[in-house]
């Protein structure tokens, strides 16, 4: 049985526009949203915060709602592991720019500093398409959204 690792996902928004970011030095790894293992103990909550934090460099961030969880098989990265994955709704109630770079200099992997560049994709249609299912619950958060009287 493979193990399963539990994962935090955060779909950030600023109005209607989706945080997503590359790996510079990596662009192999594809566009992404801000992600990351669960720590032993962790309530996923609290380690969707953390992890938006550590990847974004962000701090005005207001955690809005839990849209959902899945499992992924992840066999087609190469490894031997199932994620269940937890997705929030996150906001940036601060004035955001449009494209910046941050180091992650604690990453899960334990491979040392990673660079991000990140920038906002308009919703719904501007959205780069996801790597390894990362969209797979922008429909929730388009309707979390909707909910939230934001046009």
């Amino acid at each position: 049985m493979k193990p399963i690792k539990k994962k935090a996902f955060a779909y950030i928004t600023h109005e209607l526009r989706l945080l997503v970011f590359s790996h510079p030095d990596f662009p192999e790894a594809g566009i992404q949203v801000p992600a990351g293992t669960v720590k032993a103990g962790e309530r996923t909550e609290d380690a969707v915060m953390r992890e938006a934090f550590e990847e974004t460099g962000l701090k005005e961030l207001a955690l809005v709602a839990y849209l959902g969880e899945d499992t992924r098989d992840m066999e087609d990265f190469g490894r031997d592991e199932i994620h269940h994955r937890f997705f929030y709704h996150i906001r940036y109630d601060g004035s955001p720019v449009a494209l910046w770079r941050h180091d992650e200099l604690d990453p899960s992997d334990g491979s040392g500093p990673i660079t991000f560049e990140f920038f906002w994709a308009q919703l719904p249609d501007s959205v780069p398409p996801l790597i390894a299912d990362h969209g797979k619950l922008l429909p929730q958060l388009l309707r979390q959204i909707s909910l939230e009287g934001i046009e």
